[in-house]
């Protein structure tokens, strides 16, 4: 089908229209990615999505589509995208959570874009987390420390040119939630943050049409997978391949935000040290370091921190 057919099946109006199927959508993403779609046609389709709300057949679909744009990557054990603009997070503390994982031995690939934002990305020059613009540097870089970075501009550029629509459509679309969904890889397991709570759910949803075995989605710091320490958090996703919810107890008493620990990016050295790293900060941390271990089966793995320290069972932590 034409993408124009596709636009058809979700404007033809009231008791005529209807959501894509998964394969329509895979089909509608597909040529989206491709070279000779309209770009009315394109930003006419994102906009009836983004009127009508996306369903999990048809994000499972564009994922699914975007997935097989992306070049072939070395296996890794846990996907961890970074999409969030960051208008409302602080200091990118999951960047040293997903550097702890890595260093208990499992292999981590970071991917994102985050606009104009550039906390990320100097986060992970501050933490010297790689950045791989190739597979070939992403294998070396994972070889070396299991973890690594992969901008979405290098990793799958047809996809990267539809997220950044948003400056001319002046709104966000499916997109956003399909880079999420990337899992570029093909890890077995997958930690998503969302910044509005209804798309816990919805990714969950597309995850298990998808074959995926394990996934953990919350809200979390400004979109991204990185856990409030003094919230109880409800997670949604996916274990053993079955849905799965749970409730996170609080950790602490706090009524900071996130946003509250922003400063210079090289703050974020502190962490090497567990000694001068205050509380809160810890505990965001530890608690989204533990979350991603649980996703992947390994909640009682021993964590160290990125000094080479271990995680004390008491931790020595300063208000």
């Amino acid at each position: 089908m034409s993408l124009a057919g596709h636009v058809a099946t979700l404007g033809r109006g009231p008791g005529r229209s209807r959501s894509l199927s998964q394969d329509e959508a895979r089909d509608a993403m597909t040529l989206m990615l491709g070279k000779n779609a309209a770009p009315e046609a394109i930003g006419a389709l994102m906009m009836l999505l983004r009127m009508k709300g996306e369903t999990a057949e048809e994000i499972a679909g564009f994922a699914a589509a975007a997935q097989e744009q992306a070049p072939a990557l070395p296996q890794v054990d846990l996907d961890w995208p970074s999409y969030a603009a960051g208008r409302t997070r602080g200091l990118p503390w999951f960047l040293v959570s997903a550097l702890m994982v890595a260093q208990s031995g499992k292999r981590v690939m970071l991917h994102g874009w985050n606009g104009s934002d550039p906390t990320v990305r100097n986060g992970l020059e501050t933490l010297g987390i790689p950045i791989a613009h190739t597979p070939s540097e992403a294998e070396a870089a994972l070889n070396a420390g299991n973890i690594v970075y992969m901008p979405l501009e290098n990793l799958c550029p047809p996809l990267m040119h539809l997220l950044s629509l948003r400056a001319v459509l002046g709104l966000r679309s499916c997109v956003n939630t399909v880079c999420r969904m990337l899992n570029p890889a093909g890890a077995a397991a997958s930690v998503q943050g969302v910044f509005h709570p209804s798309y816990r759910l919805l990714q969950a949803d597309a995850a298990q049409r998808l074959g995926w075995r394990s996934l953990t989605v919350i809200k979390g710091g400004g979109g991204e997978f990185e856990r409030h320490p003094a919230k109880a958090i409800e997670a949604f996703g996916l274990r053993d391949g079955a849905p799965w919810q749970e409730t996170e107890a609080a950790r602490l008493e706090d009524t900071r935000r996130l946003a509250d620990s922003a400063g210079h990016i090289n703050s974020l050295k502190v962490a090497v040290s567990p000694a001068a790293l205050p509380r809160f900060e810890s505990e965001v941390i530890l608690g989204t370091a533990r979350l991603a271990m649980d996703t992947m089966g390994c909640a009682e793995s021993p964590l160290h921190f990125p000094d080479g320290s271990p995680v004390p069972t008491a931790l020595p932590l300063t208000a």
